[in-house]
C-alpha cells in the first residue's frame, strides 16, 4: 500500500479569481483538484488547500480545505504533518507550518526592485528575504525572474523555472460587450497600474483618431485617473470597459483587431498569451520577460513615443492581413507553449522529487 503524503497549497487573501496572482492560483488548483483522486491512488498524495472560507468547496471534494487565518503569520502547526508546503506567490505573509518537511515558494517577479528606492526598497527586500529564507526550493515563473533572483538575492537557492500557463478561452462561452458590438477595436487588458504603461497607449490613440482603443480593467483609482485624462484630452476613440466577466473577456479577445500590451514590468504576462490563443496580432514592450514569453508570436515596441508605437502596430496589422491564417497559426503555436496542464505536470514532477 502506498504511504500517504500530504501536500498543502497556501493561497493568499483572495477577493476574486479573475486577475493576476489569484488567477494563477485558481488555474493550478483546478489542475491539481482534477487529478487529486488519481494522484492519491498512484502516489498516496492528499492535497490540502489553505484559502479564505468563502472559497471552500470551489475545487470539488477531492481535496481538503483549511481556513486561512492570521495565526499563520506566526509559528504554527498544521493539523497533519506535511511533506510539502507550497506558497503560491512570494507576496503572502504566511509562514510555512513548523511541521512541514519541505517548503516551496513560487516567485512571480521582483518588480519592487525597479519601482522602489531608499527605505521603501530596503523594507521590501528585508520582508521578502525573511519570507524566502523559509523555502527549501524556489520556483520562478520565467527565466527573467530567475535571473533577477540571482542578481538581487544572491543568497537564495537556485530557482527552478516553471512557466505559467495561460487560459485558452477560444472554446469558452462568450458574452458580447453590447456597447462594442459591430465595431472594430484594439484591446488592452490589465490592472492599469503605472507599470502597465497605459498612458503611452492613450497618447498613441490621441494621434490615431480613426482607430478605437478599448481599455479593460477593474474599477480602481488607477483606472479612474486614466479615465480623467482621456476626458481631459477630449478623446472619443478611447473606451473603458470595467470589471468584465470571463465570458466577456473571451468575446473581447475574439473580436479585437489587435492586442496591445506596453507593460514595462512583468514576471510573465498572461494577457498577451491569452490573446495569442485567438491568433490575434499582439504587440508588447521589449521589456523584462515579454520577449522570452511571447517569442516570435508578437511584435515589439522599443520606442514609446506615439508615432513610433503607431508604426509598429500598423506593420503588425499589415503582416496579418497579408499572411492570413498562416500568421495566425504561428501566433497560436507560440501560445501552446504555455498551458496549465503543462505547468501543473512540471509542479507534480517537482513534488515527486520532494515528497516522493
Amino acid at each position: 500500500m502506498t504511504a500517504q503524503r500530504h501536500i498543502a497549497l497556501q493561497f493568499g487573501h483572495i477577493k476574486h479569481f479573475n486577475e493576476g496572482l489569484a488567477e494563477v492560483s485558481r488555474q493550478l488548483a483546478m489542475q491539481f483538484s482534477n487529478q487529486a483522486r488519481e494522484l492519491e491512488a498512484r502516489h498516496g498524495w492528499r492535497f490540502h488547500f489553505i484559502l479564505p472560507r468563502q472559497w471552500h468547496g470551489t475545487f470539488g471534494d477531492g481535496v481538503e480545505y483549511h481556513e486561512l487565518n492570521e495565526n499563520m503569520r506566526l509559528r504554527h502547526r498544521f493539523p497533519v504533518d506535511l511533506d510539502v508546503w507550497h506558497g503560491l506567490h512570494q507576496h503572502m505573509r504566511y509562514r510555512p507550518p513548523a511541521n512541514s518537511r519541505r517548503n516551496i515558494i513560487t516567485v512571480h517577479d521582483l518588480n519592487h526592485v525597479y519601482a522602489k528606492q531608499g527605505l521603501s526598497l530596503w523594507w521590501q527586500n528585508m520582508r521578502l528575504t525573511r519570507h524566502l529564507r523559509r523555502a527549501d526550493q524556489l520556483v520562478a515563473i520565467s527565466r527573467y525572474t530567475a535571473d533577477d533572483l540571482r542578481q538581487h538575492l544572491p543568497w537564495a537557492p537556485a530557482a527552478t523555472v516553471i512557466h505559467n500557463g495561460a487560459a485558452d478561452l477560444t472554446s469558452a462561452p462568450q458574452t458580447p460587450v453590447e456597447s462594442l458590438n459591430g465595431e472594430d477595436f484594439m484591446l488592452h487588458i490589465s490592472r492599469m497600474s503605472p507599470s502597465k504603461n497605459v498612458g503611452a497607449l492613450i497618447d498613441m490613440a490621441a494621434i490615431w483618431p480613426e482607430r478605437k482603443l478599448v481599455l479593460v480593467g477593474p474599477d480602481s483609482p488607477e483606472v479612474k485617473a486614466h479615465q480623467a485624462r482621456v476626458h481631459h484630452l477630449g478623446l472619443t476613440n478611447v473606451r473603458f470597459v470595467l470589471d468584465v466577466s470571463e465570458a466577456q473577456k473571451a468575446w473581447l479577445y475574439a473580436h479585437c483587431t489587435a492586442f496591445l500590451f506596453p507593460s514595462l514590468m512583468e514576471g510573465f504576462g498572461l494577457p498577451p498569451i491569452e490573446a495569442m490563443f485567438f491568433g490575434k496580432p499582439v504587440i508588447v514592450a521589449r521589456r523584462t520577460c515579454l520577449p522570452e514569453i511571447c517569442g516570435e508570436g508578437a511584435a515589439y515596441w522599443e520606442d514609446f513615443t506615439p508615432l513610433a508605437m503607431r508604426h509598429v502596430v500598423e506593420e503588425r496589422l499589415a503582416l496579418h492581413a497579408q499572411a492570413g491564417t498562416g500568421q495566425s497559426e504561428r501566433v497560436r503555436n507560440q501560445a501552446l507553449h504555455y498551458t496549465w496542464p503543462r505547468a501543473a505536470a512540471q509542479y507534480i514532477q517537482l513534488y515527486l522529487g520532494t515528497a516522493g
